[in-house]
């Protein structure tokens, strides 16, 4: 053995002693022999197509290989062999499938380094921008098949593009993880999402397991496994569970919380002993999707904002420094929390017109301020915000602040007792925790209890098909999750209308934010 020694990895290199009259074991049971010591298992499952291959390529290689694995909770399953000697890597790809984005990520499964990746506008978008749209879709004629070929279809060309520019072939991909919510893990696997979305919203399947490459349609090596992450029923999804499995809470004493701001907001809160989560409609308006110049983090779009103490002048940041065309959530929170800070709106979100200036207009019954005036934005329009988008963006925020206040309270926690706030995805990226604690929508904790954690689903994508360790750990994590339902909570509305205010109707909540003061 030259590789890792230990059965985190998936490769391991080994020398067989070739077969004489005097040794006359069969070939596969020669190799899982030889390989039982470092697996510690006589569980090991070599497929036909393999079997098939192996007199002629253990032969040819001198019986010097490398042996690619995966384990499937108590069984080690071979999906592939090479010559010990060949510098090709063996390589995975992590799959973040998101409804609107999809990201992938090769890995060198022999060093864990990051061969390349890539970010691409899902497909399906096609079809429509949001779940609902597309499971109405999968129900018609063809619907489903039609749906899963443009996930499919998109995810080989991608492959295909990465693996040339990083000089393999998809047939050195040898394990492929996927991460996304419970309606696109469906879709991807071409399953009925119908009764997701009808009562008593159940799945088709909450763990899918192991399962070749081949059987979706997806352009990789033949034996190839791909590992999809399981859900917890119809609204926490596969993609929560790798962020879950990237943070490391369910491995920590202390207790901490997870959130992830989509199309809805999603919250795990828990440690190595509990986990509780639960999920809600707190993501349109704080990703940017209600308000007129709302857009996705790309170039171009604001991302962060503050106001000239004495000119009361807005500044507007954006990504990669290019003239503002829209405003993502984080700026959008921002906004709120300067607006908010200085006096130029109330309490219940309403526009002050004494501190606007001239920045308030009224078009058509509809007050709206100007963020950016037309001859400074990228789109020779002024980038407004309306009255409305306000009334939303606080909906919004009150709901994000009452899922976590409802969710701490239905374990007898307070926030001060968490010792670490997990925020992920681009929402987690970008934001301000000091805005969005202004604003009422997070709680008021110090700065440094909040931490970023990126693209928490595609790390945890990748961590699945770097450590074998992690199989059982996804399983684990799984059965320990309690999912709280929030439509059924009547606390939970109670606080939701003591928290659409600014920051709140009890302030002694939140004694950091303190109005008129510079956020800076």
């Amino acid at each position: 053995m030259t590789e890792k020694n230990n059965n985190k990895t998936l490769i391991k290199t080994v020398s067989l002693t070739p077969p004489s009259l005097q040794d006359n074991t069969a070939d596969a049971e020669r190799l899982i022999k030889a390989l039982k010591p470092f697996l510690e298992t006589d569980a090991v499952d070599i497929d036909l197509y393999l079997l098939r291959q192996l007199p002629d390529l253990l032969r040819k290689w001198n019986y010097n290989i490398r042996c690619i694995f995966l384990k499937d909770r108590t069984r080690w399953i071979l999906t592939g062999i090479t010559d010990s000697t060949d510098t090709v890597p063996i390589a995975g790809i992590a799959v973040d499938l998101g409804t609107t984005k999809v990201v992938l990520r090769i890995i060198d499964l022999s060093t864990d380094q990051i061969l390349a990746e890539h970010t691409f506008d899902n497909p399906q978008i096609a079809v429509g921008p949001d779940i609902l749209t597309r499971i109405h879709y999968s129900d018609h004629d063809e619907g489903l098949k039609n749906i899963n070929r443009l996930i499919i279809n998109g995810l080989n060309q991608m492959i295909e593009k990465l693996c040339s520019s990083c000089n393999i072939k998809p047939d050195n991909i040898y394990a492929v993880s996927v991460a996304g919510n419970t309606a696109m893990t469906h879709f991807f696997m071409g399953l009925n999402p119908y009764w997701i979305i009808r009562e008593p919203y159940i799945p088709v399947v909450n763990k899918p397991g192991l399962i070749k490459a081949k059987e979706f349609g997806i352009n990789v090596n033949p034996l190839a496994r791909v590992i999809i992450f399981p859900n917890v029923g119809s609204y926490f999804g596969g993609d929560l569970i790798a962020g879950i499995l990237f943070s490391g809470i369910d491995k920590k004493e202390d207790v901490s919380i997870l959130v992830d701001v989509g199309t809805n907001a999603e919250v795990l809160l828990g440690n190595k002993h509990w986990l509780i989560a639960c999920a809600g409609a707190a993501g349109p308006a704080l990703e940017g999707g209600v308000t007129r110049m709302g857009m996705l983090a790309a170039p171009g779009v604001i991302d962060r904002i503050t106001i000239d103490p004495v000119t009361f002048n807005i500044k507007a940041h954006t990504i990669g420094d290019e003239p503002p065309k829209g405003i993502c959530g984080s700026g959008l929170i921002d906004l709120a929390a300067c607006l908010f800070l200085y006096g130029i709106i109330d309490i219940r979100g309403k526009f002050v017109p004494s501190m606007c200036g001239n920045r308030l207009k009224d078009k058509d019954g509809m007050k709206y301020y100007v963020v950016v005036p037309a001859n400074e934005s990228g789109t020779a329009s002024d980038l407004i915000i309306s009255q409305a988008d306000l009334d939303s963006l606080i909906r919004s925020k009150a709901a994000m602040y009452t899922i976590l206040e409802t969710i701490t309270s239905s374990v007898g926690i307070s926030f001060k007792d968490l010792s670490t706030f997990y925020v992920a995805g681009t929402f987690g990226f970008y934001i301000n925790p000091k805005s969005a604690i202004s604003i009422g929508m997070l709680p008021d904790l110090p700065v440094d209890t909040y931490k970023s954690l990126g693209n928490s689903s595609l790390g945890g994508a990748t961590m699945a098909i770097t450590s074998n360790d992690c199989l059982n750990e996804i399983d684990n994590i799984r059965d320990k999750i309690t999912y709280l339902e929030l439509n059924v909570n009547q606390e939970f509305m109670n606080r939701f209308s003591a928290a659409k205010f600014l920051p709140h109707t009890d302030n002694s909540l939140f004694p950091s934010v303190k109005p008129q003061l510079s956020l800076s």
